[in-house]
């Protein structure tokens, strides 16, 4: 895709100084552009940069003035960095503007779908399928029986929806997760075996929710896994049967959360923690990473280390932690003169 300055700055609002017709087709960082790329100026320590980029264009704030020649053609907008994002969500909107159904693909005679629809190659639409407008499921995704999906969701390729499945509007799935998959349901028969229990509940993901590559999320052994409005997920995550996660919690990385856990609303836990099951953690609750929660949690709690305690506790207790070897040989000398 090409844009002109001067369509850019129609996009943006903003004031073209330089050439208006000159046109770019990538991104770049401001210190690697190079001829025909687009990039931004929003910190001052990469100031220096704007003299020297090779880039064709680059958007800054309207009070910038150049302290010497610049060879980049300029857009003056009120916020550099905030108008660079505008522009990167309209280029993915852009690009991401597929419709039609590609060939081979399979859809049950009972799935149906809205306006502006694309289907990748390679996927799967089962029995029931009800699906809103503008979404876009992407090559090799399996949707399963059942499954609703609102509008404007985005899933993208290799993604496995499990029957019975809920998505709300505004989602984004991306490669290689799977959700509805059976939670971790086994029970010791009288011979020390383990026997299924049968996982009959469904996963519901609410509005805003986005799930990153390669997360896991089980459907309920009753009822319903649910993550709340505005959930972000990054990628490598194990949610396990029925589980719920308040609205607008951020979880990083590898995290893992045991069955029946419920994680309160806006709360922040960083990559590696592990949440055992069936507790409660409470709402704006920051969790540092690689915690482990053994605990019921109050509302606006900090935690750290495993077993988690006390954020300010932890790093008092570290500092003992650290000197502990000078500290037991001093106790030994005093002992000694004892």
């Amino acid at each position: 895709m090409v844009f002109t300055a001067g369509q850019i700055a129609g996009i943006l609002e903003g004031e073209v100084e330089g050439n208006p017709e000159i046109a770019v087709h990538k991104l770049a960082k401001i210190e690697e552009g190079e001829k025909g790329s687009l990039t931004f100026l929003a910190n001052p320590k990469y100031t220096s940069f704007i003299y020297t980029t090779k880039a064709s264009i680059t958007i800054v704030n309207k009070d910038f003035t150049p302290e010497q020649n610049v060879e980049t053609t300029l857009i003056k907008v009120e916020d550099a960095y905030e108008s660079f994002s505008k522009l990167l969500e309209y280029y993915n909107q852009v690009k991401s503007n597929k419709t039609g159904i590609e060939d081979p693909v399979y859809q049950s005679d009972t799935a149906t779908y809205g306006v502006n629809f694309y289907l990748g190659a390679f996927s799967y639409l089962g029995n029931n399928v009800k699906i809103g407008n503008n979404v876009k499921i992407y090559p090799n995704v399996y949707i399963g029986d059942n499954v609703t999906i609102a509008d404007n969701v985005i899933i993208f390729a290799g993604a496995k929806i499990y029957s019975e499945s809920r998505i709300g509007n505004n989602c984004v799935v991306h490669s290689g997760v799977i959700i509805g998959a059976d939670g971790f349901g086994f029970t010791p028969d009288k011979n020390g075996e383990f026997k299924k229990v049968p996982q009959t509940g469904n996963v519901i993901l609410e509005d805003n929710v986005d799930v990153g590559a390669g997360t896991t999320i089980d459907r309920a052994t009753l009822g319903s896994t649910i993550l709340r409005r505005g959930v972000k997920l990054d990628n490598q995550i194990q949610i396990a049967h029925n589980v719920e996660i308040g609205e607008h919690t951020v979880i990083a990385a590898q995290t893992g959360i045991a069955g029946s856990a419920k994680i309160g609303k806006r709360c922040m836990i960083g990559g590696q923690v592990g949440i055992v099951g069936h507790i409660t953690i409470g709402d704006n609750v920051k969790i540092q990473a690689q915690s482990g929660i053994g605990r019921n949690v109050k509302d606006n709690e900090v935690l750290q280390g495993s077993p988690a305690l006390n954020y300010g506790d932890y790093n008092k207790s570290y500092v003992h932690f650290k000197n502990l070897p000078r500290i037991v040989n001093r106790i030994d000398q005093l002992e000694k003169r004892d």
